[in-house]
């Protein structure tokens, strides 16, 4: 079974400016999430080599840790959660 390539995605701000920030995965959904999960909410990811910029809404919960959870992680939890809004083309 072939692995994936990765795909670099860069966060745009909100005047379709790049910004220093590079997220890398395989879906854009992953990228995405690494950006919620660093406290963006308003996530506009350009992929890298393509005209395409993927625009999500982020957010991240505070959940409670699994049952199974290691005795150095703590009851609670922060996770990322997005959803996709649409497909944009340069």
């Amino acid at each position: 079974m072939a692995a994936r390539p990765k795909k670099n995605f860069v966060l745009l701000d909100k005047n379709n400016n790049d910004t220093n920030h590079v997220f890398s995965n395989a879906q854009p959904r992953g990228a995405a999430l690494k950006a919620a999960s660093r406290g963006f909410t308003d996530i506009r990811l350009r992929e890298r080599g393509t005209k395409r910029v993927h625009v999500f809404q982020g957010r991240v919960d505070t959940v409670n840790a699994p049952a199974n959870r290691p005795s150095w992680l703590p009851e609670k939890v922060k996770k990322a959660n997005v959803k996709k809004t649409g497909v944009e083309h340069l």
